[in-house]
């Protein structure tokens, strides 16, 4: 029985997260059973053992993108060089492709992980995650004019399906909101990052399409 769960979870992880158009209707099944029938998600043991050797465990508070040392509350974060997307997450953990986002700019970079980090929080709605890590951005002062134009350029290019936006409409998402923080003067020192919100993480979050 063990190891026929940890092949179910490695057949959703390896399909779940910023899927190719040729792959959406598998993914989006595996998103919509995992995020509506509440299911748990396996433990950050049993998929390290499913990721194989390559995958490292990172403690939480202690992972560093470019320099700056991010955070997702208490949740650690799994580098997977060999993970099908730039970024994932199951509930009590994240997962970073560093083979992948290497090369994009750092703004690119802490929006993918920041992402992440809002579906512990928000659950598996992809917009809510999208602002999620806009918001954090420019509370915690990493992003600016030129980085959200860096996101979209980044995610303009990817396609939507039956769980995500198209990218150019996700793109006029963030911006707008965006727009919104820099004019109502939401700003914060990055060297002292708010609390995390208190609502509890929902069933399941993957990463956007």
């Amino acid at each position: 029985m063990r190891d026929a769960s940890l092949r179910f979870w490695g057949a959703l992880i390896g399909a779940a997260v910023f899927v190719s158009p040729a792959l959406a209707p598998s993914a989006t099944s595996a998103q919509e059973r995992t995020f509506l029938d509440d299911a748990a998600g396996p433990t950050v043991e049993d998929y390290l053992k499913q990721a194989g050797p390559n995958a490292k465990l990172v403690p939480q508070g202690t992972l560093k993108i470019d320099g700056r040392t991010v955070n997702c509350g208490k949740r650690p974060t799994i580098l997977n060089s060999n993970f099908d997307s730039w970024g994932g997450a199951f509930p009590g953990f994240l997962i970073i492709n560093t083979k992948k986002i290497t090369g994009l700019s750092t703004p690119v970079k802490l929006y993918i992980y920041s992402h992440e980090c809002g579906h512990q929080f928000e659950g598996p709605d992809e917009t809510k995650a999208d602002l999620f890590a806009i918001r954090r951005g420019v509370k915690w002062g990493w992003l600016d004019a030129a980085g959200m134009q860096d996101i979209c350029t980044f995610i303009s290019t990817l396609k939507g399906d039956a769980v995500h936006p198209p990218g150019t409409q996700r793109c006029e998402t963030m911006r707008k909101y965006y727009n919104e923080l820099i004019e109502s003067g939401t700003t914060q020192s990055a060297s002292a990052p708010p609390q995390e919100p208190s609502a509890k993480p929902k069933a399941q979050a993957l990463a956007p399409q």
